[in-house]
């Protein structure tokens, strides 16, 4: 992996010598043979006591890593016989939420997720993940088709938000997400999110609103960026790093707060190190997750992620 964090600069120094001394082994030499040996085991102990103690920034950073699995990388490893479905029927195709048909370990389901991109032309292509009302309108569009056919839903979620643009506010930006909100409590078939990567404001919420949240140990899930936090409570983006702290927005805080229900362990060093090896972890989730909400009636099923939802912020009072 050459895309290093600035927090992984000791593993990344170690890693270069090894590639230094990889570059001068000639198949005979013991003793250089022994010294990459023991700087790889350097390097994975440099690597695990960095992971372990993750600052909530840092985990921001993690989460935005541009290696990290994208949707693409996900349905082309865990879906069979894949059929993507375009168009909101209404205005046009946006490019930054995919969706389609497929069969998961042997059950169809239907696939509705943000796709970044990993290159220039992919994220432009893309729009970096940030979806037009029409990407939410499509979203529900499959949603419906979904819920028609008694399909489960598995949702993928790595945006940093909806698009802010000024054609996106005049065609509904707000009303769509509302909107998609709306039907992902509506449908009575099993419904599974997953954070992947960065889940951003509502915009994230426009997919995540299931039976199942599950969420990758590194990624994050919040009302705002913490730059957009900082800018707001401090006036400045300087503070991101206090506000990704007070935010509670990772994994770990979140599941205490029973805003999501599970949490995905990722390869050590994250996700990016080891892509997939992580969307397997990610698949056998979705697998036992899924074969829990099959057994319960279609009515059960949209009764409990209503109350689901409506529980999360709620203070208890005596």
């Amino acid at each position: 992996m050459n895309n290093f964090l600035d927090f992984e600069k000791p593993v990344a120094d170690l890693e270069g010598k090894i590639r230094e001394l990889e570059g001068l082994e000639n198949g005979s030499d013991i003793e250089i043979n022994e010294d990459i040996a023991k700087l790889r085991q350097k390097a994975q102990a440099q690597l695990e006591q960095t992971y372990a103690k993750l600052t909530p920034w840092q985990k921001t950073q993690v989460a935005r890593h541009v290696d990290r699995p994208k949707l693409t990388d996900i349905t082309g490893q865990l879906l069979d016989d894949y059929t993507p479905l375009a168009g909101d029927r209404a205005f046009a195709e946006d490019h930054a939420i995919v969706g389609g048909m497929g069969r998961f370990r042997g059950q169809t389901v239907m696939v509705i997720g943000t796709e970044k991109g990993r290159d220039t032309e992919s994220r432009l292509f893309h729009n970096f993940g940030m979806a037009r009302p029409e990407g939410y309108r499509k979203a529900q569009r499959l949603m419906r088709l979904a819920d028609q056919f008694s399909i489960p839903i598995l949702t993928f979620i790595d945006t940093s938000g909806a698009y802010p643009g000024i054609g996106a506010e005049e065609r509904g930006q707000a009303e769509a997400i509302a909107r998609c909100i709306e039907v992902c409590l509506d449908v009575r078939v099993p419904f599974i999110a997953s954070i992947v990567g960065e889940g951003g404001s509502g915009g994230a919420v426009a997919l995540a609103s299931a039976n199942t949240v599950l969420m990758y140990a590194h990624a994050i899930y919040s009302v705002i960026s913490p730059e957009g936090c900082a800018a707001i409570l401090w006036k400045t983006r300087d503070k991101a790093q206090d506000a990704a702290t007070a935010m509670k927005l990772t994994a770990q805080d979140l599941l205490k707060l029973d805003v999501i229900d599970r949490i995905v362990d990722e390869p050590i060093g994250g996700a990016q190190r080891d892509v997939p090896a992580a969307i397997t972890s990610l698949g056998d989730a979705i697998e036992q997750e899924l074969a829990k909400l099959s057994d319960k009636e279609p009515g059960e099923l949209r009764e409990e992620r209503r109350r689901k939802f409506l529980a999360i912020g709620r203070l208890e009072t005596s």
